[in-house]
């Protein structure tokens, strides 16, 4: 029998999430001698690894053909159709589709349907798939699609366009697939999302987020964590601001979408808060929350970024009190407005991102060792590994049960794990 198909997958979540639903639209159609390439659009390098890793895949599967799709896909289909190994080029909004697969599965010679490359307009996308996925990752985690897509235009970000503008699952809807999910024994869910805070704008009636995990919360009344993926915090609404203060089964861990610390810098990326107002949020939900743990996306050397410029994203680590740093060197993508701005040499640039993933070192460090001694409630992944409630790896001495929550004491750290 031929085999089944391969897929790798790059970039965010939502990525993760929408290959897992390609995965059973792929198995639908009954596809095979395949390999599925979801790509990242997010930085330069990330579609330089995404090349990369068809490359080797095509090495690897000699005779599956090569199917790209994901945001690189999207933004710049040209790019990977000009590349030997690919069979088939397929946009963000067809992959979703069970035509498509239906389709790739007939074959190279089925009629009406040679064309390499499907990808059309993601600007006309108006609903965003609601596919139940039963989770994925591992037997105690799953991941749930809420929104797709950003209205916003932050100078750097090529995102948009591979995306489309935002849109929105209803409300029932996902609580429907949540009660699912823990029915069939989860015990956390994560709301999954491009642009997370402005869910519900496209919805009747405009709800918002926090309208959302508080109804999530009194419907699903079994669930037992409830986790936010990423938000942008001057987006944050007064009910989700409460839900974050109150509702103990949403998790105190925030990754929140700063990208720089100083207001010139912000203005030139075009986003909508300032550095005092990050500060702010941050100081407020500690304040609500004392075990609350924040990650942030910074980007390192933004064209027209001076030396005090960066400082002060230096300093944001410290005054935001944030612990996990994802650190972007900046890279030019073609078609966004900071790509025409002065940019700063690669060495410069390069070398502003190491000093800032040394502060990352350093304040996981601080985090990590402030919690020996300390009782957590860790959600097992695996005999051996876990999660406390602020998202921190937990290494077990002895096995557990997987899917669980169990009450440990930490004993020591081990590079960016907890012990217990």
């Amino acid at each position: 029998m031929s085999d089944a198909p391969v897929f790798s997958n790059f970039g965010c979540r939502l990525n993760a999430y929408e290959t897992e639903a390609m995965k059973e639209l792929a198995a639908s159609a009954g596809l095979r001698d395949a390999v599925v390439v979801n790509t990242c659009a997010v930085t330069a390098e990330a579609v330089r690894k995404s090349q990369q890793a068809i490359r080797r895949l095509k090495r690897d599967n000699p005779n599956a053909q090569v199917i790209v799709t994901g945001c690189a896909a999207q933004t710049e289909p040209e790019t990977f159709a000009g590349m030997d190994e690919v069979a088939r080029v397929v946009g963000n909004l067809e992959k979703m589709q069970a035509d498509t697969w239906t389709d790739i599965a007939q074959g190279p010679d089925f009629i009406g349907k040679t064309e390499r490359v499907i990808v059309d307009d993601i600007m006309s996308a108006t609903e965003t798939a609601g596919h139940l996925i039963d989770g994925f990752g591992t037997r105690s985690r799953a991941y749930v699609q809420v929104q797709n897509g950003c209205d916003h235009r932050c100078t750097f970000c090529i995102i948009p366009f591979g995306r489309g503008n935002s849109r929105s699952v209803p409300a029932g809807v996902v609580v429907e697939q949540i009660q699912r999910l823990v029915d069939k024994g989860y015990n956390e869910v994560v709301l999954t999302g491009v642009d997370m805070t402005s869910w519900g704008a496209d919805l009747p009636g405009t709800p918002q987020l926090g309208n959302l995990v508080q109804r999530i919360l009194k419907l699903c009344p079994d669930l037992n964590r409830l986790r936010i993926s990423s938000i942008d915090s001057i987006e944050a609404d007064p009910a989700l601001i409460e839900a974050i203060a109150s509702e103990h089964r949403l998790m105190p861990h925030l990754h929140l979408s700063l990208q720089a610390g100083d207001n010139m810098i912000l203005k030139r990326m075009k986003r909508r808060h300032n550095r005092d107002q990050a500060i702010e949020f941050c100081t407020d939900m500690r304040k609500a929350r004392p075990d609350i743990v924040y990650g942030a996306d910074i980007i390192a050397g933004f064209p027209t970024e001076t030396e005090e410029m960066f400082l002060n994203s230096m300093k944001l680590v410290e005054e935001c009190g944030l612990t996990w740093l994802h650190v972007f060197p900046y890279s030019p993508r073609q078609g966004t407005p900071a790509a025409r701005m002065p940019q700063l040499e690669k060495i410069v640039i390069k070398e502003r991102a190491a000093r800032l993933r040394v502060i990352g070192d350093q304040v996981v460090d601080r985090h990590l060792q402030a919690q020996i001694g300390r009782q957590h409630r860790v959600l097992t992944e695996a005999p051996d590994m876990g999660r406390t409630e602020a998202f921190t790896e937990v290494r077990f001495a002895t096995p557990q049960p997987v899917g669980e929550i169990v009450d440990v004491t930490i004993t020591g750290v081990e590079g960016r794990q907890l012990t217990a």
